[in-house]
């Protein structure tokens, strides 16, 4: 019976262009272009975790319709926990193709300081996907994730076991704008600084942390100053998760609701009023752009 139930489903995902019958041999393949979609986790273009984030916000339609109503927010850790999980899944591929290959090298001497040992924050680290990457790639130096999200940090310390990076990684449970630590070299804030309460203050927190010749990195969804130049596939996508996770998790604490489109002049305001003076857009592809910042 339980055949009868694979080949039912076979038969959905044929009609829908998934995968290709051949009526020859009646069997079913998944070509490797879609593979790369659906099935490899450690492809860039791997979508079941942005899939997955997005069934938590159905399960969580009744909590974004009473923030609708009223004007209030939904803080990360209210929501299912199926938007953790989605979205470790779903921004991990994208820091796998392009973190030590692209963003890190595009930033001035970072990577040659790295290589030698330096002393790393990631800020809103979630489950340590991109602090276990670097932690990986460059041994000498020391990292530490924080986040305020405790079941994120005990997801992240299991997965920084797993990696057998404990000798130069570890994770804390603190906020973006009190975390412990000075004199840090390099700080990185991925996919998260749009998310924040109090983005002014964690940007004050982090000027108060780093180094004179530090450097800060922050990756944030590709967009445009302009809203109608986010008016396009890649925009509907962030905008919609955008509506139901990020700009509710900044009103949650009164915060100002950025959003996931904020653009290039909101993020540098949002550095500048913290007291860092240096700000570029270091490189960009069509998901991210990727700024850096030193005091």
């Amino acid at each position: 019976m339980a055949e009868r139930y694979v080949s039912e489903w076979l038969n959905n995902q044929a009609a829908g262009g998934y995968v290709v019958y051949d009526p020859q041999t009646q069997t079913y393949l998944l070509p490797d272009e879609h593979a790369a979609c659906l099935a490899d986790e450690n492809s860039p273009t791997y979508l079941p975790g942005d899939f997955q984030s997005f069934t938590s916000m159905v399960k969580d339609e009744h909590k974004v319709t009473e923030a609708f109503k009223s004007g209030t927010g939904i803080r990360w850790g209210d929501h299912h926990c199926d938007l953790y999980e989605g979205v470790e899944r779903f921004f991990k591929t994208g820091y796998l193709a392009n973190l030590v290959s692209d963003w890190i090298p595009a930033l001035n001497g970072v990577e040659t300081k790295l290589k030698s040992g330096i002393k790393v924050a990631d800020i809103g680290c979630g489950h340590g996907a991109s602090t276990i990457i670097m932690a990986k790639e460059y041994p000498e130096s020391k990292f530490v994730g924080f986040d305020f999200h405790p079941d994120s940090i005990n997801v992240a310390r299991k997965r920084a076991e797993d990696a057998g990076v404990e000798n130069n990684v570890k994770f804390e449970v603190a906020e973006s704008t009190d975390f412990p630590g000075k004199d840090y070299d390099f700080v990185t804030v991925f996919d998260a600084l749009h998310d924040m309460g109090d983005p002014h203050g964690a940007s004050k927190q982090i000027f108060e942390s780093i180094k004179s010749d530090g450097s800060w990195m922050i990756v944030e969804p590709f967009a445009s100053d302009k809203p109608e130049e986010n008016h396009n596939p890649l925009g509907r996508l962030f905008y919609g998760a955008s509506t139901s996770v990020c700009v509710p998790c900044s009103l949650a604490t009164k915060g100002p609701g950025l959003g996931a489109q904020a653009g290039p002049a909101k993020i540098e305001q949002v550095v500048k009023t913290g007291g860092f003076t240096k700000f570029r857009i270091a490189t960009k592809n069509p998901f991210n752009i990727v700024y850096e910042v030193n005091p």
